[in-house]
């Protein structure tokens, strides 16, 4: 098991502050996701809170896993459909790949007419699924900021989020709140316990405006990009779509005889007494390794019984009156 790194610390606090917050709010909450427009890999925040909208019910309904973004953009219609390749402003081959996983969504379906394959919605998108997004930036350790501050800087100047919020495990400082945007929140929370203190609630960002992206820092030069409003509600709809159908129980369980399951589907190991993240601390190279069967965990269970998420929903799609005349 690693044991000097923050690593296996800060998946431990991120994993319970997860559980914390699916047991408190109503939030659907995914891990370790792009959070920049310009460049979504550039910003990973470390959970996303999708706080459900008036239409969030009809969202569940469709599929429970990702609406790819572009075929909701695509130019796909519901009563009517479309040869697959007009539906799309993109390369081929990227057209052809969110067909198909459109298709499998159960947001697309296809018919064929002559050689040609058609497309077509299954039902209209609810833009009002959700009605916030909050952006939770974790770090345990307050005394090794690391990036921290850019990190902040970046998310409220961008606006991607409705609010963001900063948790830690430290005692939090006047000092420590002056180096962090004032519109940022904080949380103390205790990932033992489960206990969280709002230290300074976050201040609404302005989504609906043009954001500022920063790309790159120097000494003597920053810089930016400018993202406009429909930039930012495009990559909203992905960030949220993202976090709706990944979740953040997204690691596998070790095949080890001391793997265990908490009851909210946290891997733990029995040797180490302690929360542990699979990727890193298990394997070969653990001193107490054991060749053994995985945990047998559900966890599409767990989240359908936690949260608003819906597992294997039934589905929208419906066959369209006369369509067949085509084939």
């Amino acid at each position: 098991m690693a044991t000097d790194t923050d690593g296996p610390r800060e998946f431990a606090f991120e994993v319970s502050l997860c559980s914390h917050l699916e047991q408190t709010t109503d939030w659907v909450l995914g891990r370790q996701l792009g959070a920049a427009v310009d460049a979504p890999g550039r910003r990973i925040i470390d959970v996303c809170g999708v706080v459900p909208g008036p239409a969030f019910d009809r969202r569940a309904r469709i599929t429970d896993r990702t609406i790819p973004p572009r075929a909701v953009e695509s130019d796909a219609g519901v009563g009517e459909a479309t040869f697959w390749r007009d539906a799309f402003d993109c390369h081929r081959e990227t057209a052809r790949e969110v067909v198909d996983r459109a298709v499998e969504a159960g947001f697309f379906t296809t018919e064929w007419r002559g050689r040609r394959e058609y497309v077509r919605k299954t039902t209209r998108y609810p833009d009002d699924w959700f009605a916030r997004l909050v952006g939770v930036e974790n770090k345990p350790d307050l005394g090794d900021p690391g990036e921290l501050e850019r990190q902040l800087r970046t998310d409220v100047s961008l606006g991607l989020f409705d609010e963001v919020v900063l948790a830690t495990e430290s005692y939090v400082t006047r000092a420590h709140l002056n180096r962090i945007p004032a519109e940022v929140g904080v949380w103390r929370f205790d990932p033992e316990t489960g206990e969280r203190r709002v230290v300074r609630d976050p201040a609404p960002l302005p989504v609906d405006a043009p954001g500022v992206e920063l790309v790159a820092e120097r000494a003597l030069r920053t810089d930016v990009a400018v993202v406009s409003a429909a930039e930012k509600r495009r990559a909203r709809r992905r960030l949220a779509e993202r976090t709706y159908g990944k979740g953040w129980r997204t690691y596998a369980f070790p095949a080890c005889a001391n793997a265990r399951a908490t009851d909210d589907g946290r891997p733990y190991c029995a040797a180490f007494d302690c929360v542990v993240d699979p990727a890193r601390d298990c394997g070969g190279d653990c001193g107490a390794f054991e060749a053994g069967d995985a945990p047998a965990v559900d966890t599409d269970a767990l989240r359908d019984e936690r949260t608003p998420w819906v597992a294997d929903p039934a589905g929208v799609a419906r066959r369209q009156t006369g369509l067949d005349r085509f084939s």
